[in-house]
């Protein structure tokens, strides 16, 4: 069955996603604002969704259409194949958000197209009721500006759950996004990657993991693989395909060092490590920033430094970024990879990055700061 997935990611990490997936062997790969489309199978479902590190869920775009009135969108949604996806005893919840459109009442439009996707199975399997106990199908739509989006969620749980993190200190990194720093900072098998700021670990970890070739799905289960459209097989055989791309002791040099001034937090780094598989290629001990100097030869810093809302106090984030901008001195070999939400960061850090990406964390509107000059 040829099908349309879509992949939606973090605003600014468009290029990346579309790119990996380009790389995987995935056809025609199209980034948009806030989502990757492609095409493929469903074995180009299972490798999607094992395999990427910066997509947040893999969907299925099972229709898109102009919907100004309850009716358009009831018609557009009751002409998908449904059945061809949803069983007698499947569970089809639907959920979504409505923007800029004329159709605005999010509940309303759940209510349509759970009628709609009814009267459409009712039809194909001559039943009136529905009893909902078997595999869910999370149904999910966007209306923006008047078009509507009608996707199955293959994922279940976001693929930033990576089942490693069992334990997280105050307000974590969100993986994809750590994972996308490390891309962006261009770690390779080889690398020495050092978090002086390292709370649970997670930077680190997508480091390792990215440099060993360890796909971020490969430990836990997606909610696609107990559709019955969906052959066993696939998702076995690209299991196996990713086990045999990891890298071995003899094809990865990496290491990675983690420091911070919380005990726990380093507790939990280490435990969290240990979970990825990758506790042997990172080290962790209390440090403060203060003592932080480069080590011997190449060296990548790659960061997320504790600021406002998680400080609590601004002032003091500031004199976090002084204190950075001192001891993140330029040499060669040494990169440093820096996200915040402060628009003065360059200023207080004193110096101008080399490159900047604006991107999300969380609902926090930040940048990513580099410097490799």
């Amino acid at each position: 069955m040829k099908l349309t997935f879509c992949a939606p990611c973090i605003f600014g990490l468009e290029g990346l996603c579309a790119n990996e997936l380009k790389f995987l062997g995935i056809e025609n790969v199209r980034a948009e604002n806030g989502r990757v489309l492609f095409d493929g199978d469903f074995s180009t479902l299972a490798r999607a969704n094992l395999n990427s590190r910066y997509a947040e869920r893999i969907q299925i775009l099972l229709g898109e259409f102009e919907a100004h009135s309850f009716d358009e969108l009831f018609e557009g949604v009751r002409a998908i194949g449904w059945e061809s996806f949803i069983g007698v005893s499947d569970a089809f919840p639907v959920k979504g958000r409505c923007h800029n459109s004329t159709l605005m009442s999010t509940p309303d439009c759940q209510k349509i197209i759970k009628k709609a996707v009814v009267s459409r199975l009712s039809q194909k399997y001559t039943l009136s009721w529905f009893e909902e106990t078997g595999a869910v199908h999370q149904i999910q739509f966007l209306i923006l500006n008047d078009r509507a989006s009608i996707l199955l969620d293959a994922s279940g749980a976001g693929l930033h759950k990576r089942g490693y993190r069992a334990e997280s200190n105050e307000a974590p990194i969100k993986e994809t996004l750590a994972a996308a720093m490390v891309e962006l900072s261009r770690v390779r098998r080889n690398h020495f990657v050092r978090d002086p700021m390292c709370g649970s670990g997670t930077i680190l970890i997508e480091a390792a993991m990215k440099a060993l070739n360890i796909a971020p799905g490969l430990r836990r289960f997606f909610a696609c693989e107990a559709w019955d459209c969906v052959p066993k097989e696939a998702f076995a055989l690209e299991r196996e395909r990713a086990e045999a791309a990891r890298r071995n002791d003899a094809d990865c040099g990496f290491r990675a060092f983690g420091s911070d001034i919380d005990p726990a937090a380093l507790e939990i780094a280490e435990h969290n490590a240990a979970l990825a598989g990758v506790g042997d290629r990172i080290s962790f001990s209390r440090r403060d920033l203060r003592d932080y100097k480069p080590s011997e030869g190449y060296e990548a810093v790659i960061t997320n430094p504790p600021y406002g809302e998680r400080l609590l106090d601004v002032s003091e984030a500031e004199k976090l970024y002084k204190l950075m901008g001192e001891r993140f001195v330029p040499q060669r070999g040494k990169s440093y990879t820096i996200i915040t939400p402060d628009d003065d960061f360059e200023k207080v850090f004193g110096r101008k990055a080399d490159k900047r990406r604006k991107t999300y964390n969380g609902m926090l509107k930040c940048q990513i700061y580099m410097y490799f000059k």
